[in-house]
């Protein structure tokens, strides 16, 4: 029974422990302090103990001010994202707001010539995906004084004509749509026809000035302007540039390509004349 006790693990957790306590008494015998033996065993025994715990300590208030800074930078995060949310809003109104005076002094200049001229000024809000000729959607109605037929400029320079309105929007046809017909002429040699989209030049971004006798005198350069023939475009508007003269295959008159000097479907921001001296005197063709 003695043998199996002595070899159990009770009696080497006795032998350990009462080792323990006598090197604790021995350091205590030859250390010159007035601590009690007890007390020196106990000061060796838990001193390893107390070092754990006083790193632990450590650790965990490095931890605690890593959160309360985790903290701080995710509060400063939150604030600088809502900062540059407000200064995107602002940069959108400033590059609206610019647009827009752009698009007044490119008009200023026009009106001061023609004063008879009455507007409504119109953003692009949609294009017609649908309309194999790029028609597209301006955010001004009838309630703004805007009708059928009423023309479609950008500064002096024609764009379309509107062709359906609502309360408060309307839906522009382009100078490349063969439905839009412009009475016209050529400025240099005052030769005159009509403008309609084609086609065959729809896909270069070209219109035609048709009904051009054999012998004219237009050649690449040339300007092409309204001629207020038909009373749906005030005169002296620009059309485009004359980018070549052909023969007409199906009869005997030629024709100008003429290249408009904006391109429809990059045009944001338009006038709607909806009133001008002469309009809607003579017949309109559509």
């Amino acid at each position: 029974m003695m043998k199996r006790f002595f070899k159990s693990d009770s009696f080497k957790i006795l032998v350990v422990t009462a080792a323990v306590a006598f090197i604790g008494v021995l350091c205590a015998a030859f250390s010159h302090n007035a601590s009690s033996p007890a007390t020196s065993v106990m000061s060796f025994v838990f001193s390893p103990l107390q070092k754990l715990s006083s790193a632990i300590s450590h650790q965990m208030k490095n931890v605690s001010s890593a959160f309360a800074s985790s903290s701080y930078y995710k509060d400063e995060n939150e604030k600088l994202k809502t900062e540059l949310e407000e200064y995107r809003e602002r940069l959108a109104d400033y590059d609206e707001l610019k647009t827009k005076v752009d698009a007044y002094e490119k008009f200023y200049d026009i009106k001061k010539s023609n004063p008879d001229y009455k507007f409504s000024y119109g953003t692009v809000i949609s294009r017609d995906a649908a309309d194999a000729y790029n028609s597209f959607v301006l955010n001004t109605g009838s309630k703004d004084g805007v009708k059928v037929n009423d023309p479609v400029i950008y500064g002096s320079y024609v764009v379309g004509l509107v062709c359906k309105v609502n309360t408060s929007t309307c839906v522009v046809r382009t100078v490349l749509d063969p439905r839009v017909n412009i009475g016209a002429f050529e400025s240099g040699t005052r030769e005159y026809g009509y403008v309609s989209g084609s086609d065959a030049l729809f896909g270069d971004g070209l219109c035609r000035l048709s009904g051009l006798d054999s012998s004219t005198s237009i050649v690449s350069g040339g300007i092409v302007c309204t001629s207020g023939a038909g009373g749906v475009f005030p005169n002296g508007l620009i059309i485009g540039e004359v980018v070549s003269v052909e023969a007409d295959d199906v009869s005997a008159s030629y024709y100008a390509e003429v290249k408009p000097f904006y391109e429809p479907g990059e045009i944001t921001d338009v006038f709607v004349i909806t009133s001008f001296e002469g309009q809607g005197e003579g017949e309109i063709t559509d």
